[in-house]
């Protein structure tokens, strides 16, 4: 039966009002469910993607020497037609995420206007990690971090020179790094996991269980020789979890436009529920509104193909000329409005299942580089943001 993973246990729930009249309830990070005066407001988790490049460290160096993260592919971006807006331009400078002060500022804007939990973009490289310090030096150490759920996401892809760097790496076809690992290697993030973010009182959990979200399955599958060492893998996770006093772990498949395997294997590996990281419907999609369409009618599909919980996924818009402007992939006629009515059907898709946790990722908070962006730019200023507040209180509604 589909959802069955989701019987809730009563633990006293927290909430908190918010300047935009949105109760967010902590309730899942406990297991628990909300009591029927809350329910009405504080169902909802409405899911922040994080992409943690802009900031400095000597890793980061290797691909963006400057000193300043991402930062300056984005400066360098040039727009490809008339209007195309193009670079970008934060409306709060080019902060650094590393910065818990940064960081406060961003925890603050995004519970104002309904979001209520960061998902961290999280890499494992030469038997180490990579971009750690935007949520471990910025985030963990913002002065109110605790007011905001948080989860990690291993995007586990390799890592192309020219992909992140084209001004220094032209059309270099080399790897920086592969994202194919050794089961060594897979004790190393386990443990760092569950010491490391398990243990925070505001890791995000469904029924008790802290998430864990993969992006790429070809490398996973690579990396353990298939379907049983993948399942393999996961259990060992989950056991090492319950030595630590844990529940158990919430493996979350988060791949970025399609599934690229059958219903049947996702399950099979271990996999408790399933969303696209940009809702898919980018192919031929010529403007926003075809986009929208073609994600929703990806969701319906794998929403009935799939026996375990589909989530929702609204994103602003696509562009990744920045780093591919021979051959970009864009959405164009994007709006605030449009999103905001993109992300209200969201919201009625999970409104449509009480059965399974209200959860809706939206893509992105921060993605200078391929405009999955909600957080403030001169463009559009706060707009995308309070798109999301008033989809949330019931704007967009039909």
């Amino acid at each position: 039966m589909k959802n069955k993973f989701f019987k809730l246990t009563a633990i006293t729930c927290t909430a908190a009002v918010m300047a935009s009249g949105i109760i967010i309830c902590s309730c899942f990070v406990n297991g628990c469910k909300p009591s029927k005066k809350e329910s009405a407001k504080s169902e909802y988790y409405v899911v922040g993607n994080i992409w943690p490049s802009y900031y400095d460290d000597p890793l980061n160096r290797t691909i963006w020497p400057e000193g300043i993260g991402e930062w300056e592919v984005v400066k360098k971006s040039t727009p490809l037609y008339e209007g195309h807006y193009q670079p970008k331009v934060p409306l709060w400078g080019y902060e650094q995420m590393n910065d818990p002060k940064v960081m406060e500022r961003w925890i603050d804007v995004a519970l104002e206007h309904g979001i209520n939990v960061f998902q961290y973009d999280w890499y494992w490289y030469n038997e180490g990690p990579f971009l750690e310090g935007a949520l471990n030096d910025g985030f963990l150490k913002a002065p109110n971090n605790e007011k905001m759920l948080f989860y990690i996401m291993w995007a586990n892809h390799d890592m192309p020179m020219k992909s992140l760097n084209r001004h220094l790496f032209k059309d270099s076809a080399d790897i920086v790094w592969s994202a194919t690992i050794d089961w060594k290697n897979w004790t190393f993030i386990v443990d760092r996991t569950i010491k490391q973010y398990f243990s925070k009182p505001n890791y995000f959990k469904i029924d008790g269980k802290p998430v864990f979200a993969i992006y790429y399955l070809k490398s996973f599958l690579d990396s353990f020789g298939g379907e049983e060492g993948c399942r393999k893998a996961l259990n060992y996770f989950d056991e090492e979890a319950k030595k630590a006093g844990i529940f158990g772990v919430h493996f979350q498949y988060l791949p970025p436009h399609r599934l690229g395997t059958t219903a049947e294997t996702i399950e099979s590996i271990g996999f408790r529920s399933v969303a696209l990281l940009t809702g898919g419907g980018l192919s031929g999609a010529k403007n926003y509104l075809e986009y929208g369409n073609n994600s929703i009618a990806i969701r319906e599909q794998y929403d009935k193909e799939l026996n375990i919980p589909f989530f929702p996924t609204a994103s602003t818009g696509y562009d990744d000329s920045p780093r591919y402007p021979e051959r970009p992939n864009m959405i164009r006629d994007k709006s605030p409005e449009a999103f905001g009515k993109l992300l209200a059907k969201a919201k009625k898709f999970v409104d449509e299942r009480p059965e399974q946790p209200k959860l809706i990722i939206l893509n992105s908070m921060n993605e200078w580089t391929e405009d999955g962006l909600l957080l403030p730019c001169e463009k559009y200023g706060f707009q995308y943001l309070e798109a999301v507040r008033d989809a949330m209180n019931g704007k967009y509604d039909q």
